[in-house]
Formats: structure tokens, sequence, C-alpha cells
């Protein structure tokens, strides 16, 4: 069985690769000739995921998976949400003040920052990670094979925790610096990857994608 990951992400192929059987051949954006930017203009988690994955199944008539993540904070009503990896980039637009360069789009140090200086007089820190894959398989529906339908499922993962007020640990990458998993009294930047990996929201999405294909 082959199946396309819509990523180019070294970490991310290989650590799918390690969980999934020997059947399965996961293959990247890059193994299929795919050297688009791939559009991601959903309002939701869901929908980008679901997006990046059509555009593949689509244009290339392959089953494929795609994920999305975004940081939760309940204090800004779920934002940075579907806006995490370009947050201050969107705030900088929106607010009007544009004294300064604006930031570039996936500028971690510059979300960070944002979002430390909107939650700053505020003692609700709680926050979430959550991490959402779209999986879509194509399905015969003769004995030919010459109609088929799609089937869609979808795989959630959360981890909850808290926003802390100074950024923490030199791992990690993205708001990793500056969340706190509950349980634990470090940061996933100070966590380190291996423990990250193992307790973080793209982690559980993950389990239950490849649960799902394992039964294959």
């Amino acid at each position: 069985m082959k199946i396309v990951f819509a990523t180019n992400n070294e970490h991310k192929l290989s650590e799918i690769r390690s969980i999934l059987n020997d059947s399965i051949e996961v293959l990247s954006l890059k193994d299929i000739g795919c050297d688009v930017d791939i559009p991601e203009t959903g309002a939701t988690l869901e929908e980008n995921a679901l997006q990046k994955a059509e555009y593949i199944y689509n244009h290339y008539h392959m089953d494929v998976f795609a994920d999305d993540t975004g940081l939760e904070v309940d204090a800004l009503n779920g934002a940075p949400g579907v806006y995490s990896a370009r947050y201050a980039a969107v705030r900088y637009e929106a607010t009007g003040q544009h004294s300064a360069e604006q930031p570039a789009s996936h500028d971690s140090e510059a979300n960070m920052t944002t979002l430390l200086k909107e939650l700053e007089n505020n003692n609700n820190r709680k926050a979430r990670f959550r991490t959402v894959i779209a999986l879509i398989q194509k399905k015969d529906v003769c004995p030919c094979g010459c109609t088929s339908i799609k089937e869609i499922h979808q795989f959630e993962g959360i981890v909850e925790g808290q926003i802390i007020r100074e950024r923490r640990g030199g791992e990690g990458f993205g708001y990793d610096p500056i969340f706190q998993p509950d349980g634990y009294d470090q940061t996933f930047a100070e966590l380190g990857l291996d423990v990250k990996n193992q307790i973080s929201h793209r982690a559980r999405a993950v389990a239950k994608l490849c649960e799902f294909l394992n039964k294959k």
C-alpha cells in the first residue's frame, strides 16, 4: 500500500514511517514530484488539512493524508488557532498601527512576542495545541475499478497546557518555549524532542491515524 503524506518535513516523515507497518509505503510531496505551494485558505484546522489532502488526491489520484496544527488560547477566544504560523503578521494587519516593518509569515519570535504582549495582564493562561489530520482514500465501487468514490477520515490530537510569561528552553520550534503542557513543570522547548514527540498533539493524532491504517 502506498500513501502520500502532504509534506516535505523529514522529521514528520520519519516519525510516521517508524510507526506504520512495513506494508505501508509513505511518500512525500517530493517523492511524487509536487513542488507547488498548496493553498491553505480554510477558516479552521479541519478545513486546511482537508484542503491540502484534496489537492493531492485530485491532482495525483493517490491516497493521501495532510495535517494542520494550531495553538488555541482561551483568553483570546481560541486565537491564534488556524493563524498560529502567521499570527504576528495577522495582528499587524488587524491593528492598523503600522509603525514598524510587517513581520514575516512563520516568524516564531514575532509570533511569541505578539502572543505574550496580548496576554500580558491576563492571568488566564490556559491553552492547548491541537492537530488535525485529514485522510483521503479511494474506494472502488465496481469490480473493474472504473468507478470510484473517496473515503474521508479525520483524526485529532490535543494537549492541554498553559502559556507561561517568558520564554524557556532552546529546543523545539514555534511556540514551544512558552507552552507548558499540563502535568509538567517544563515547556516543550525544555522537555526536548524525545519527550515532546511522545506526548504532543501531533503524536496523538498520528497514533490514531497509524492505528487506523495498520488495520487495513
